[in-house]
């Protein structure tokens, strides 16, 4: 029997689907259930939902495995299954976090959200339960009042934003690899985009319900939710890239120190001091996507994008700038040990990273290379292969590649590579985080920090001038 929306009001959600079991949304689940919600979630992947179901984490994230052990498994809040229609017809909003990968043009494909809310959809075809529907992937601006909506009404047979009380909500989360679970509980901000204030309201009582620091919410149409997540990330790859321009003027200078540039001008309001860093470029799955789809979607609608498209350029160039740095301040036959391959600390994710790519450069132009992440090595060897060697004990090969007078690169700021320079016995540390504990460098190791005075290498200076 067909059910009536109106027997079913409801001012909180009680029981959740996030459809996606992924580096994002596996972590996402976990602390949703921690706030006390039942969450059910969904994924193709038999061996994560079976991970789930036995209480373990189905994804390598920080803090995950220790959520599990106290919602996962048997008796717990969070549950998985591979059935779609049994997941989304127990639950009350259902939040879509599957993959949007980008598209010859820049923009970002949809066939995945488009597979997905077709399934979703269909399970809410024979009832009128109220139900939410929330896109958290990133996707263009227009997709989610588009062809998501068309699908979602085609195939449930339901009006978006009607009587039969069927809602549907843009509302990406602003989190970073290494640190979801933090970034989801205690965000800067809720965005939501929706489709009608019934369906605002409910996703916004979810939100409260399930963050730990009252962040401020903005509700807005879905278009303007859309480009404020494209615009956002993209702001912030313009700073990072500021910041980055600012260190390598520095280099040049004598006596120049970008840290003390960009704390200070940190201080002004209109700046402020977060992602104000300069020091390798910014890299992983969204930032460098997001920018070069703002730029396809400035050039579909014949909008001046030469900013977003001179800061991906520029930052495309900070491996350059880092190469030309360890071949100025060390002998060109010298190994090299690359510390830190994945993109941010705290995670095992090595796209877009610039201590792989700078690898890989050092390495094709002839030197030996050796390696060391704390979590990335897999991930790395996949794409490096033979072309480096891989350190198993991080430690002894600074001591074996100085001893020899090679150089020893901070990439990656990992904690643990903090006091690198006392494993040291010679040769060259070039700090590109200026990270390292200088009083505990050993005798005869030589410093240069990454937007310092004085650094530029023999070719740079040439071209300086």
């Amino acid at each position: 029997m067909i059910e009536d929306a109106r027997m079913h009001e409801i001012e909180t959600p009680q029981r959740v689907c996030f459809v996606g079991l992924g580096k994002l949304g596996a972590a996402i689940a976990a602390a949703t259930a921690v706030a006390g919600v039942e969450v059910v979630s969904v994924d193709r992947d038999a061996e994560k939902v079976a991970a789930v179901n036995a209480g373990r984490a189905a994804v390598d994230e920080p803090g995950l495995e220790a959520l599990m052990g106290k919602v996962g498994g048997a008796g717990g809040r969070l549950r998985a299954t591979t059935e779609m229609a049994e997941a989304v017809s127990q639950s009350d909003m259902t939040f879509l976090i599957v993959p949007t990968p980008s598209g010859e043009d820049g923009g970002f494909v949809l066939d995945a959200v488009l597979s997905a809310i077709r399934e979703v959809g269909g399970a809410l075809r024979m009832s009128r339960r109220r139900h939410v529907v929330v896109v958290t992937s990133t996707v263009m601006p227009g997709s989610t009042e588009g062809p998501i909506r068309a699908a979602l009404e085609e195939a449930s047979g339901r009006t978006v934003g009607g009587e039969d009380g069927l809602g549907l909500c843009y509302s990406p989360e602003f989190i970073a690899l290494g640190s979801v679970i933090r970034d989801y509980l205690t965000p800067d901000l809720v965005l939501i985009g929706e489709s009608d204030t019934a369906a605002g309201d409910a996703l916004e009582a979810f939100s409260r319900r399930v963050t730990l620091n009252a962040p401020p919410v903005r509700r807005m149409n879905l278009v303007n939710a859309e480009l404020t997540k494209l615009t956002l990330n993209t702001f912030v790859t313009t700073k990072l890239t500021f910041a980055n321009t600012v260190a390598a003027v520095c280099e040049g200078l004598p006596g120049a120190d970008v840290d003390v540039v960009t704390g200070a001008i940190g201080l002004d309001s209109r700046v402020g001091g977060k992602c104000l860093k300069g020091a390798t470029g910014y890299g992983g799955p969204c930032f460098p996507r997001d920018n070069r789809a703002l730029a396809a979607l400035g050039r579909s609608v014949g909008a001046d994008v030469r900013l977003p498209g001179a800061v991906d350029a520029v930052n495309a160039g900070v491996v350059d700038r880092l190469v030309g740095l360890v071949e100025g301040v060390s002998g060109g036959d010298v190994s090299v040990l690359v510390l830190g391959l994945s993109y941010k600390p705290g995670t095992s994710v090595v796209e877009q990273s610039q201590g792989l790519m700078l690898a890989e450069r050092l390495a094709s132009g002839g030197r030996r290379v050796v390696v060391h992440d704390p979590m990335a090595m897999d991930a790395a060897r996949g794409l490096l292969g033979g072309a480096v060697d891989y350190a198993a004990d991080w430690r002894e090969a600074a001591g074996e590649v100085s001893a020899s007078g090679g150089a020893v690169v901070l990439a990656t700021p990992w904690p643990e590579y903090g006091d690198v320079g006392s494993a040291m016995r010679g040769g060259v540390l070039v700090d590109a985080w200026r990270g390292v504990d200088v009083t505990r460098l050993a005798e005869g190791v030589g410093y240069v920090a990454v937007g310092r005075g004085g650094v530029l290498g023999p070719s740079r200076k040439a071209e300086a001038a």
